[in-house]
């Protein structure tokens, strides 16, 4: 009977992991750097901007560069497969710094509940009204891809680098260097999906408030663009999700998760 339920909570916590560990990030050790100093990043997964180290015995790197003011740089081969440090980036020269990662499509099968559960949660509210309507409580198979975006600054310049395309199917693109600003300034970002902006779309954007959590949802506007202010120093992350039917035989749904992580003082 002990055994039994041990088991029952085992499979209770990795249901709930799994459910609502879908934000993904890339987590620097600091946001801003000395020229030739080297930028140590981790690759995150978890709700409320903390998480777990990603599991890269079950997920892949598809695609992880660097972009500067002069320089592109492909960072796949250089990944490590552990928890935590896994890509440096050394020498860093003045200016911005872009990181931008692309996982490969993972898969996720949930009981309705569950499934519905998740959508409730992350906002995914289109397709959580058409299973409503539909009063679909089926199973769903899911796959799932990152889209992950990281600025950095070396030296007191930034520069253009941050509004580099890096063409990803959904991307996160701020419209400010978020280095040229401060706390109390605002911040405007645009939201593309298949090199289309994206109107009317939930983004979320993470910040810390001393040790607390603060989360805003927003929504786009017909221009794809949303405009938040920048309340506190530390760490911010903007996030958003796109789902939709899948025309795989594999899985019923397929969506796209994007992030885009900086540092504000």
């Amino acid at each position: 009977m002990i055994a039994r339920r041990f088991l029952a909570c085992i499979t209770i916590v990795c249901t709930f992991f799994l459910v609502q560990a879908h934000e993904f990030w890339l987590q620097p050790d600091k946001y801003r750097y000395q020229p030739g100093e080297t930028a140590v990043i981790d690759f995150r997964i978890g709700e409320n901007f903390t998480g777990e180290f990603w599991d890269l015995d079950r997920h892949q790197v598809v695609s992880l560069k660097w972009y500067s003011r002069n320089a592109e740089k492909d960072l796949k081969a250089q990944v490590k497969k552990q928890k935590g440090k896994n890509v440096a980036l050394p020498a860093l020269t003045p200016g911005t710094h872009l990181v931008a990662l692309q996982s490969n499509a993972a898969f996720i099968e949930l009981s309705g509940r569950q499934f519905n559960d998740y959508l409730l949660e992350d906002g995914i509210d289109h397709v959580l009204s058409q299973r409503k309507k539909n009063n679909d409580t089926t199973r769903a198979r899911e796959l799932y891809t990152r889209y992950a975006k990281l600025l950095l600054q070396t030296g007191p310049s930034p520069d253009n680098t941050f509004q580099r395309r890096v063409n990803f199917p959904i991307e996160i693109v701020p419209l400010q260097n978020p280095y040229n600003l401060t706390s109390g300034d605002y911040l405007d970002c645009r939201v593309m999906l298949n090199q289309q902006v994206l109107p009317h779309q939930k983004v979320k954007v993470w910040s810390f408030i001393g040790n607390r959590i603060f989360l805003q949802n927003l929504f786009t506007e017909k221009d794809g663009t949303v405009r938040f202010p920048l309340s506190s120093k530390g760490p911010w992350m903007v996030s958003t999700v796109v789902m939709e039917k899948s025309k795989r035989p594999e899985a019923d749904y397929e969506s796209k998760w994007a992030s885009l992580v900086f540092g504000i003082e």
